[in-house]
Parts: structure tokens; C-alpha cells; sequence
């Protein structure tokens, strides 16, 4: 990594234009006047003289805005059509600069520029802000359109960290990676404590080049607390936790519903099958094999649901509170649910011996899974038992306990069968078939981790997934059959961008994904194939996955590419699931099962926002779930700092490794610096360092050996030194610097570069 110009005394001279266009170039974030002034220690009234420069460049077409970076597989592709976005800065056009909340990825954020009537609204927008914004692409990153400016309770212009008192005053160090510590003076720090998290809001900007100022507004309890984890996720995402007192009132008061018009199932032996911490029950089954002779073989499987569009109406309280989550929010201490407990955990929830309102769907397959017809019932059910997915593979395996030992020829040996059934379908369909273990932190009573374990995938677990897969594409077809408004769960095939660069790294290891085919799940199943029981396994398996779209919501059906699908809906888990709720209202308009439906006016323009909102919403959970996990894993590895690991090279980028441990599954950094005294050209076809000199080959995928160096479990960041590399069999790299390599180095250069960010920066994930 090159160094930054020496500081040399008061600049006498204003850099050449060469100077400026290379600094911006190598520069791995956008800049703008500040950064270059401070990069050639400009001051005083030569910051004027730059002013001008910078702006007849532009004008003369010799600074454009920075294109952005070409890395790895990862980052191809582009951002999702709306996301949170956070207002950093200005360019020197005085354009307002924005990068997608948390950014976590392995490069630096693209370019984004807030378009330029977006302080002329209701809502203006400074720097500081969050906005809900919807991104168009252009030529040299994104324009964004803000849709909404997030309030204060969402988290606008809060930034939380851990206090620590520096003599009368106090510091605050932002618990986001990368972040520069913010002053605070004591009149402003509340009666904060030293190790206290707390939120600030940002008074000033540093004076003088010195740390911005903050002023404490809230003090939420000790950094070592075990609960402190997922709480600085809560509050680094902005998740809703707390219900207005009308909401909790309205799920209180709600009362379960009459049979009524329901078709009453509860003499069917429906059971719940969940993991064993499950903390709601959404759904129940239960199959039997078909008696019609004409479908010999064939088998009926009944999915009931739990009928929460019966207590959250549309336009409610509790509608407005859940669809500002969009969906609940999963940690390993807690749960952040959309509903409140009273539903979420009581009304709702379908316990064993318990009558509950249920949409069911009655599903009838031939006996090769193939479905033949499906009809939705608005019911009561009454569970025969809760149960675990270890207990019901238990007793399939022949062990089963005092719970499933009557139930299994009436009730459990049926849904193997029909599994059995539908597996066939599944197989002849060909969804993709990635193989990545999940990791589970498991905690002890006190709410530090105890172990990291691998979850076991079960036959079980695969039972529930085929027959949920089976309901929700039924709800699917049902709406259209009736021309109502899906809100479809939507996955679209590999961006054309994401799919060149993972054939490039396929050849490199030996692997061929042709040109000129339909791309179809199946193509990249027999890649998979061809890898498993070899030492690529899980590499291949990692930047397939990379390479896939993300998964989103929409009234407009792309298909599910994953599944192999040509319409897919979220039917199955309204407890936690704002779109399933909109799912289940629209099958009741469909079917006519009263007047809670979705409204016959519903406008495909404000479905599209929600679609677009909700699917955000994910998105946030999902980067606090994964924040969390990695905190915990930091806590976890924090007393075995200078112990050894072994793991495998997980990412590469042009500022170094990312290695993730074999034990726990972390990722940390090995930094470009510590690799030895040699420049390295970062290979984004191979995802490799390559030595120049020395010819050193660092490549995505080989097992290594490393030493922790730090454990940051206020950032989740972890730091490694690489001690021994494994290679995997792979071609040998061009020696040569073609188009698209970019050059780094490790140690002291030979010549002197252009300045860069700092190493802090650089290391942001």
C-alpha cells in the first residue's frame, strides 16, 4: 500500500494536474477537495488556488468522477434497487455522496451521488443522514432518488460507540469499523462512564483537523454486559424494537376467532416441527397417503399456517408496526419480533393443544411428487404435539421417544412418504444444490458463547422445506388463477457481469461454465458435482453463491432461478414475515373468505414501494444477524489472542487476505503489509496476490495457517498473521500486467506512489 506525501512544511506549490488525476485514480475510495488537499498538505489560502484548479479540470474533461472499482466477484452486479443509504460527504461540486448503510463487502462502496433536488423537498437531506433511496445506474456509479428521509428513531445522525473518559472530557469509539473516535466534553457526556455503550449525535466537524465533536443523548448500559451484542446491532441498524403502546394494547385485547365460517380440522392430527429454540410455531402438518385409485402411490399433504391476517388488518395499528419492520429479527440472545408477543408468541403461535385460526392448503401429489391440485381452506386446527426436527428424525431412524412413539404410524412415517414423493419432484427439477454447513453460536446461561457448532441438516429439516416450497408456490398460482395482486418472492438468474467474472474463476481452477447455454440451477449442480470430495469444495460452493442475485420482494414475477421455480410466494411464515401477511390477504380476496382481504383498490405502484421497502428490511436484519454473529465470534477468540489456526483464504483483495478459520468460521484480515517485503499485483480473474519479485501466490481458496493478532469484539473485527500457505492445484498466473490487474504491494516501495487512504480505511470491510 503506498504511503501518503511527507508532510513538508507550508506547500509552496500546487500539485501538477498528473499528480492530482493519479492521486484520484489510485485513490480505493471517491475523493473530493478535502481529501486531495490533505493528501498534498494544502492549506490556508492555496486551498483557494486548488478550488479552481480542480473545477477548469473538470471542466476541461481531465477529472471526471472516479469510476468505480472492478474487484471480485462479489461486488459485480450492482446494488439492489432501493437500499438505506447513509450521506457522507460532498464532492467538489458540492453534490451530496452517500454509501449503502453498513457496507460490508470486501471492496470499497461504489460511487453514489444523491440527486440534486433532494435538499428542495419536504424532507431535506444533509450529511449525516440516512435516506431510503432508489438507485439508478450510471456511467460512473449511481444516482440516487430519495424516496424518504429515515427519522431520528430510525437512527439519523445517531452514532453509537463505547465511551471512555480521557482526563476531565471523554472519547467516544464508534462501534462501526472504520470510524474515527468522536470528542466529547464533559458537560456533554450525560455522567457517562468509561466502558458505558452509548449514542452521540455529531455536534461539529473537527476544528482544525482534529476529532468531530459529539454530544451523549443515551446511555444503554455496560459494553461487557453479554447482552450488549446484539443490542449494538439493534442500534447500529436502526431496527424497531419497542411497540407504541396502541399496538400493544390492540394485540392484548384481541381475542381468537369463532369457527364460524371456518372449515374445522381440528380432528386432523396436525403437528408443529421446529428446531428446538424455536421461538414462535408459524406452521403445521400432516399427510396421509391418497385412497383415490386413480393415483396410486399418490399421497395428500395438508400445510397449515397460522391466519395472523385475521388479527392485523390492513391500514391497523399493528399493520403500521409491522410493516415498518418488514420482519423480525433473529439474534442468538434475542429476538426482535414484527408482532408483539401477545401475537407473535401467543394468538398466533400454534401450540400443542391449542386451538388456533390456521390458512390452510390441502395438497395432493402424485407418486412421483408431481403436484396434481391444490384447494386453500380458511380453518381451526388444533396441534397434537410440538415437536423437534431431532426428535421427529429420531423416530424415523428407529429411535423414537415417549412423544413420537404413538404418533409415528399415524402421523410421522406419512410425511416421510410424501417426502419421499416429493424429493423425486425436486430431483427432477434440478434447484441449485449448494452445500455450505450452517454455524451456530450457542450460548451458555450467563450469555457468553460456549461453543460454535455445525448444524446437522436432517431429512427432517428437508421435509419442512419441501412442503413449504409446495404451499408457497400453490399461493402463487392461486392469484394469478384469480388475477389478484402477488407480492412474489423473486430471484432472479446471475447478472451478466457476476457470471463472466465466476467463469473466470472457474477456468482458473479447472472448472468450465460455457458460454452461449441457458443458464439454468442444473449447470452450476454439475460444477458442484464435479468439485465435491475435492479440496475446491467450499470455494466453489462460496463464489457460486456470491455470484447468485439477490433474492427480493416484488408484485412483478421474475421467477425463482435458486428453487427453479417460474412463481414463487412467501406464504408460509406471517408471524415473522410482513410480504406472507399480504400473501395470505390476497387469498382470502381470491377465495373470498371474508372482508379482511387484500383491498379490491390495492395499487400496484404503492404494492411495488412496499415490495421495495420490505425487501430492504431484510436486508438490514440480515446485516445485523451477521454483525452480531461476528462480534460474538470476536468475544469468543478474544482470550486466544497469539494461538494459531488453521483456515482457508475466503476472500482477496488488492489490500489483503481474508482468511476464514476452519474452527468457528470468523473471517479476519491478514493486511497486505504483513506479507513480506515484495509489491503484489491483485489478480481479480485468478482472486489472487501475486509477487512480483518473488512470485509468492496467495489465491482464493488455499488452506493457510495463521496467528491471531487482535480480537476487536466491539467491531467483530478480527486481525491475523500469515504463517503457512497450502496450495491448491490451480494454473500458474501470467506474469505480465494485463488490463484489469491491479498492482499492491507489501513492504517498502522501490518508487514512490501515489498517496492513499489510510491502512484504517483500507481495512473496512
Amino acid at each position: 500500500m503506498s504511503k501518503r506525501p511527507g508532510r513538508r512544511g507550508k506547500a509552496s506549490k500546487l500539485p501538477s494536474k498528473a499528480d492530482i488525476r493519479k492521486f484520484v485514480e489510485e485513490s480505493p475510495t471517491r475523493v473530493g477537495r478535502r481529501e486531495i488537499a490533505r493528501a498534498f498538505n494544502i492549506t490556508g489560502a492555496d486551498r483557494v488556488a486548488l478550488k479552481k484548479l480542480l473545477v477548469d479540470m473538470r471542466e476541461a474533461g481531465e477529472l471526471g468522477p472516479r469510476p468505480a472499482r472492478r474487484g471480485g466477484a462479489e461486488e459485480k452486479g450492482g446494488l439492489p434497487s432501493v437500499t438505506v443509504l447513509e450521506v457522507t460527504g460532498q464532492d467538489i461540486d458540492g453534490e451530496l455522496l452517500a454509501v449503502p448503510l453498513r457496507w460490508r463487502r470486501r471492496v470499497p462502496p461504489p460511487q453514489i451521488v444523491i440527486a440534486g433536488d433532494a435538499r428542495q423537498t419536504g424532507q431535506p437531506v444533509g450529511v449525516g443522514d440516512r435516506v431510503l433511496a432508489r438507485l439508478s445506474p450510471a456511467e460512473d456509479g449511481y444516482l440516487a432518488t430519495v424516496m424518504r428521509r429515515l427519522s431520528i428513531t430510525d437512527g439519523a445522525r445517531k452514532i453509537l460507540g463505547v465511551y471512555q473518559r480521557v482526563g476531565r472530557d471523554g472519547r467516544v469509539q464508534p462501534v462501526e469499523k472504520g470510524r474515527e473516535e468522536i470528542a466529547v466534553a464533559h458537560e456533554d457526556a450525560q455522567g457517562a462512564r468509561s466502558g458505558e455503550l452509548v449514542l452521540v449525535t455529531l455536534e461539529s466537524s473537527g476544528r482544525g483537523g482534529g476529532l468531530r465533536r459529539g454530544k451523549v443523548i443515551d446511555k444503554l448500559g455496560s459494553v461487557a454486559d453479554a447482552r450488549a451484542v446484539s443490542l449494538i446491532a439493534i442500534y447500529e441498524h436502526g431496527i424497531p424494537v419497542e411497540f407504541s403502546e396502541a399496538a400493544l394494547e390492540a394485540a392484548q385485547s384481541a381475542r381468537p376467532p369463532e369457527l364460524g365460517a371456518r372449515t374445522d380440522l381440528r380432528e386432523f392430527p396436525f403437528v408443529t416441527i421446529d428446531p428446538a429454540d424455536a421461538r414462535d410455531h408459524d406452521d403445521a402438518v400432516w399427510a396421509e397417503a391418497d385412497q383415490n385409485p386413480d393415483n396410486p402411490g399418490g399421497w395428500v399433504v395438508y400445510v397449515a399456517i397460522a391466519d395472523v391476517a385475521c388479527f392485523v388488518k390492513p391500514g391497523s395499528v399493528l399493520d403500521r408496526e409491522a410493516h415498518k419492520r418488514g420482519n423480525s429479527t433473529y439474534f442468538p440472545d434475542r429476538v426482535v419480533p414484527m408482532l408483539p408477543e401477545a401475537l407473535s408468541g401467543g394468538l398466533c403461535s400454534l401450540h400443542e393443544g391449542e386451538d388456533r385460526a390456521c390458512m390452510a392448503v390441502r395438497m395432493v401429489f402424485d407418486a412421483a411428487g408431481n403436484k396434481l391440485r391444490h384447494k386453500f381452506i380458511r380453518s381451526l386446527i388444533r396441534s397434537r404435539a410440538s415437536l423437534t426436527y431431532a426428535q421427529v428424525q429420531a423416530a424415523e431412524d428407529g429411535a423414537p421417544d415417549a412423544v413420537t412413539a404413538p404418533l409415528y404410524e399415524t402421523v410421522i412415517a406419512p410425511l416421510y412418504g410424501a417426502y419421499r414423493a416429493l424429493a423425486k419432484a425436486r430431483d427432477a427439477r434440478h434447484p441449485l444444490a449448494l452445500d455450505l454447513p450452517e454455524r451456530r453460536i450457542q450460548l451458555d446461561e450467563d450469555g457468553h458463547v460456549a461453543s460454535i457448532a455445525v448444524a446437522r441438516r436432517l431429512d427432517a429439516h428437508q421435509l419442512i422445506e419441501e412442503f413449504m416450497i409446495a404451499a408457497n408456490v400453490c399461493a402463487a398460482e392461486e392469484l394469478e388463477r384469480h388475477h389478484v395482486p402477488c407480492m412474489y418472492r423473486v430471484h432472479e438468474e446471475p447478472a451478466l457481469e457476476k457470471l463472466e467474472s465466476l467463469r473466470e474463476f472457474l477456468k482458473s481452477m479447472g472448472y468450465e461454465l460455457a458460454r452461449g447455454q441457458l443458464l439454468t440451477p442444473e449447470i452450476f449442480n454439475r460444477i458442484l458435482a464435479k468439485a465435491a470430495e475435492t479440496e475446491h469444495a467450499h470455494v466453489i460452493n462460496q463464489v457460486i453463491l456470491r455470484a447468485q442475485s439477490q433474492a427480493h420482494y416484488s408484485p412483478e414475477n421474475h421467477g425463482h432461478f435458486g428453487l427453479a421455480l417460474p412463481r414463487y410466494a412467501h406464504f408460509t411464515s406471517p408471524i415473522r414475515r410482513y410480504a406472507d401477511i399480504l400473501v395470505h390477504r390476497g387469498l382470502i380476496r381470491a377465495c373470498k373468505f371474508g372482508d379482511d382481504g387484500l383491498p379490491a383498490a390495492q395499487d400496484m405502484a404503492a404494492l411495488k414501494e412496499t415490495g421495495e421497502q420490505i425487501s430492504a428490511h431484510e436486508r438490514r436484519s440480515m446485516a445485523a444477524e451477521r454483525d452480531s454473529a461476528d462480534r460474538y465470534l470476536a468475544a469468543y477468540l478474544s482470550d486466544r489472542v497469539g494461538a494459531e489456526f488453521e483456515g482457508v483464504i475466503s476472500g482477496v483483495t488488492r489490500f489483503g487476505l481474508f482468511v476464514s478459520l476452519d474452527e468457528t468460521g470468523a473471517d479476519g484480515l491478514v493486511p497486505i503489509a504483513s506479507l513480506g517485503d515484495d509489491y503484489y499485483d491483485h489478480d481479480e480473474a485468478l482472486h489472487a496476490l501475486v509477487g512480483r519479485r518473488t512470485g509468492k501466490f496467495y489465491h482464493l481458496g488455499d488452506a493457510v495457517t495463521v496467528r491471531l493478532l487482535e480480537a476487536v469484539p466491539v467491531t467483530g473485527g478480527l486481525r491475523f498473521e500469515l504463517l503457512s500457505v497450502e496450495a491448491t492445484s490451480r494454473p500458474q498466473p501470467v506474469r505480465q500486467s494485463p488490463r484489469g490487474k491491479q498492482r499492491v504491494r507489501a513492504g517498502k516501495p522501490k518508487t514512490k506512489l501515489p498517496p492513499r487512504k489510510s491502512k484504517k480505511k483500507a481495512r473496512k470491510r
